[in-house]
């Protein structure tokens, strides 16, 4: 994320310099971008410090949640980039359009969309890798960067080939459309995350291996539920014993399912099961419903 960071910086400068010399809308608007990536970095740098801190007296379940939030921040910075891109794309059009030293800002513009998709992907590889949605949100935000900085140079690459000035312009709007999806792609996984969306593919995985494993045993399960914590995936659920068997027992093979599921959620997970009777289990339940 450091790193992320110092080459954020870095861009943004090559960027403003390229736009100075050339007075290039499309090239403003990779500036601008930007402006919004060094920011939303920041924000994630301390995000994913939070994010391991332990869990505390007033955090029980920890702080990977900040994750979502940053993901959102991310989000609504993105799509800020592209509202502004698109006023300042149309304002300088309007205005009357001059381009400049076009051949040097094209340059610059290459050399940091080079450096961002080296940068994002090795931002995304290492999310992956050490299950971090921040790392992983960063290095799309990254690559997005890149994908700006190539639309740039394609409205460049088509203004010095056939001297029509508006190719700048529109160029930058189409860049500028293009990030705005990228924008609410983010936002609605930090909704998701937020408001415990249950991932289908996840419930589809837990289920199965459930139903594999209490027929295995022959018991049942009820009352699964799950959460995305960002960097791992809590879940809980009943397990319904016959009345006959020990305590001991029942603990022993709740356990070994728990394993099971563990071993095979990814990035990870932490089960906690709770252990019924399977013959009163449903008059419990109704008692305290009742209550």
């Amino acid at each position: 994320m450091h790193l992320s960071l110092v080459i954020g910086i870095l861009m943004f400068i090559m960027k403003v310099g390229a736009y100075i010399l050339t007075g290039s809308a499309a090239i403003l608007s990779d500036a601008a971008e930007s402006v919004v990536h060094v920011a939303a970095v920041a924000f994630a740098t301390y995000s994913l410090k939070l994010s391991y801190k332990p869990a505390d007296d007033e955090h029980l379940y920890g702080h990977a949640k900040i994750s979502f939030f940053s993901a959102g921040f991310e989000g609504a910075m993105i799509i800020f980039a592209a509202i502004y891109i698109m006023y300042e794309a149309i304002s300088k059009w309007l205005a009357g359009l001059y381009l400049e030293h076009l051949g040097l800002g094209t340059s610059l513009t290459a050399l940091a969309a080079l450096i961002n998709g080296a940068l994002g992907w090795y931002l995304i590889w290492t999310g992956k890798k050490r299950q971090s949605i921040i790392l992983e949100a960063n290095g799309k935000h990254v690559l997005t960067d890149c994908w700006t900085s190539l639309g740039v140079l394609v409205g460049l690459g088509f203004t010095l080939i056939t001297g029509w000035l508006p190719w700048d312009p529109i160029f930058a709007i189409m860049v500028a459309i293009n990030i705005l999806f990228s924008g609410f792609g983010l936002l609605r996984k930090s909704v998701s995350g937020l408001m415990d969306y249950a991932d289908p593919e996840v419930n589809k995985q837990i289920t199965g291996i459930l139903d594999k494993e209490t027929s295995r045993y022959g018991i049942e399960y009820h009352h699964l539920l799950h959460r995305d914590l960002g960097y791992t995936h809590w879940v809980e659920l009943h397990l319904l014993f016959s009345a006959e068997m020990t305590i001991k027992e029942a603990h022993r093979i709740a356990t070994e399912i728990e394993t099971v599921i563990e071993s095979n959620i990814k990035p990870s997970a932490r089960v906690t099961s709770h252990l019924e009777s399977i013959e009163d289990h449903h008059e419990i339940h109704d008692d305290q419903h009742s209550e």
